[in-house]
């Protein structure tokens, strides 16, 4: 299913002051000197209630747990950050997840994966694995794994590498849910050119110094690191939002296209107007608040149904 969500009239001015103000930065190349300033303006995201943050090492990575007073028993989500595989920490990301976490209603791990150019690939993807199946190793019987940008493609690459490993057992997937996932690090989508005036963030030049960072010559289409190659079979249901003013919308169509055909539940919603990653701006724009209300319910939902891929009997 595919819809597109109108610019509301009350976003409009929010959005356009947004546009202005990044673009006064647009095409600057972002390399490890620009982390404080990244988990600054995800540090800005408003606190859910009641959420409380405990450093933590799940399946030998360093992160940090997001506990809910009144979460689903043996429900857990997994929540991968983004920042082009160079920038971004589970700590600055903690107050932007825990409002995803609280909707979901599911204790949440943050992992503190390895970034490049210290660690290229595939030290992230290793890392979201190893993270995943240190969940199961604690006993979770169901759980959900969240991203955005560079996270969203780990979540997805995540989802490729678990539907083929034969030692989880029933505990994989439930259920995902992406924000403007990077898709695909060769950078072949035609929005590329279609939205190069429109997106107020990204440059091709950026994005490819990213790609270039983490991949250090590696193949851009391997399916570990871009997403949109890998086999997309028995994968769970995957909601997608993205917005309609950014380079990666392509990155978006194309997998969901893909997973489509290969018979895969996917609930892919364009935003008029947004730009990549907008709901973090919650408290600011409403289009962000009615994002992460979709993704709480969507992945609610999958916490709670019986699927092929998770065969823990549903809750009350």
């Amino acid at each position: 299913m595919m819809t597109t969500q109108s610019l509301s009239p009350e976003d409009a001015p929010a959005v356009a002051a947004m546009r202005q103000a990044a673009s006064a930065h647009k095409g600057e190349k972002l390399g490890p000197e620009a982390r404080p300033m990244f988990d600054a303006m995800f540090a800005a995201t408003p606190a859910a209630a009641d959420v409380r943050i405990e450093p933590a090492t799940v399946g030998g990575i360093a992160g940090f747990w997001l506990r809910l007073p009144n979460a689903r028993p043996g429900a857990r989500m997994l929540y991968l950050h983004g920042g082009g595989y160079v920038l971004g920490s589970a700590k600055a990301l903690t107050s932007f997840a825990g409002q995803i976490a609280a909707r979901v209603g599911a204790d949440t791990f943050v992992p503190e994966y390895r970034l490049a150019p210290e660690h290229p690939f595939p030290a992230a993807i290793d890392d979201a694995v190893a993270a995943y199946r240190g969940l199961v190793a604690e006993g979770a019987e169901r759980i959900v794994v969240v991203g955005d940008s560079a996270g969203g493609g780990l979540t997805l690459s995540l989802l490729s590498i678990l539907a083929a490993d034969k030692t989880l057992g029933a505990v994989r997937p439930a259920g995902a849910a992406v924000m403007s996932p990077w898709t695909d690090l060769a950078l072949t989508g035609a929005s590329f050119e279609t939205r190069a005036e429109a997106d107020p963030i990204f440059t091709r030049g950026v994005l490819q110094a990213f790609a270039d960072m983490y991949l250090q010559g590696r193949d851009a289409t391997n399916p570990k690191a871009s997403p949109l190659y890998a086999e997309l079979n028995s994968l769970p249901p995957i909601r997608i939002d993205v917005g309609d003013d950014e380079l990666l919308l392509t990155d978006s169509v194309r997998y969901a296209d893909r997973a489509r055909a290969a018979g895969i539940e996917v609930t892919l919603s364009i935003w008029e107007g947004m730009p990549h990653v907008f709901q973090s701006s919650l408290g600011h724009v409403l289009a962000a608040s009615h994002s992460v209300d979709a993704i709480g319910a969507f992945l609610r939902q999958r916490l709670t149904d019986v699927s092929p891929s998770n065969n823990t009997p549903s809750e009350a």
